[in-house]
């Protein structure tokens, strides 16, 4: 785990730990780098949402209502 320096101590439920284990030696690589891994592309794709949300957000809006009737009037319901 290249040039990481915080620490923390986090619970997992058992079964979880197990695959863990096992994923790390399976790549050879360690539990922290799996973690590490999973919670940056997890972030990142709260990133993306929170970007495509802020360029829609002057988009207009419509109520429930009317997106139903358009998607029946248009077929795709």
């Amino acid at each position: 785990m290249p040039n990481l320096s915080k620490r923390a101590t986090v619970y997992f439920d058992p079964a979880i730990h197990r695959v863990l284990k096992v994923k790390a030696a399976e790549t050879s690589t360690s539990i922290s780098d799996i973690i590490d891994k999973a919670i940056r592309r997890e972030l990142l794709e709260d990133e993306e949402d929170l970007r495509a949300f802020k360029e829609r957000a002057s988009e207009p809006t419509i109520s429930y209502d009317k997106l139903v009737a358009d998607l029946k009037k248009s077929g795709k319901i």
